[in-house]
């Protein structure tokens, strides 16, 4: 698998405290307030019943999806809902359809570490030169690397991180940014 040697594909690496979930919902509602068109999934934490849940917000919409499963009060393994991941995907997938300038996938986790989850939609936007956006752990970096065959960028957790990839984008033709070489082109 090849990916767009410019560095369209960026991982935003997270380590334990931090919040990627925050920063992406924030620079995506950002760029859509400016017109750009940022479509995909950011996971966010809810509680019923005072237990946490996994959800995610659908970009550009806001509609809330569960992504939780309930394996009863004994189970200690991960309650993603596999099924409810590849539905909300669909979902993301027709939103590129109807034009995106960004794609932004809520995490590079365990199923996506093993060949699964919203891997499909990383290649579908890069395959479409569509930039894309992924929040990556740090203890899966090393993963992320080998399925990105390491035509990645590797951004801080943090908003000028952020603003400066998407900048280095703009000037290459999404936007009104200045243009500068980034390091990607250079190896290029």
């Amino acid at each position: 698998m090849t990916f767009d040697s410019q560095c369209d594909l960026a991982a935003l690496v997270y380590e334990p405290g931090d919040d990627p979930d925050a920063l992406l919902r924030a620079f995506a509602d950002d760029l859509n307030a400016r017109g750009a068109r940022a479509v995909g999934l950011v996971q966010f934490g809810e509680r019923l019943d005072g237990a946490p849940r996994l959800a995610a917000t659908l970009l550009p919409s806001g509609e809330q999806v569960s992504l939780y499963q309930d394996l009863g009060a004994a189970a200690t393994g991960c309650r993603l809902d596999p099924g409810q991941l590849l539905a909300a995907g669909g979902r993301v997938g027709s939103a590129m359809d109807e034009g995106a300038d960004l794609v932004i996938i809520n995490r590079f986790g365990q199923q996506e570490s093993e060949g699964r989850g919203l891997l499909h939609l990383i290649v579908r936007a890069i395959s479409a030169d569509i930039p894309v956006v992924i929040a990556v752990p740090a203890k899966r970096f090393d993963a992320w690397i080998r399925f990105a065959d390491g035509m990645s960028v590797r951004l801080r957790c943090d908003r000028r991180a952020l603003d400066g990839w998407w900048a280095s984008l703009s000037a290459r033709g999404r936007g009104n940014a200045p243009a500068h070489t980034t390091v990607c082109e250079v190896f290029k």
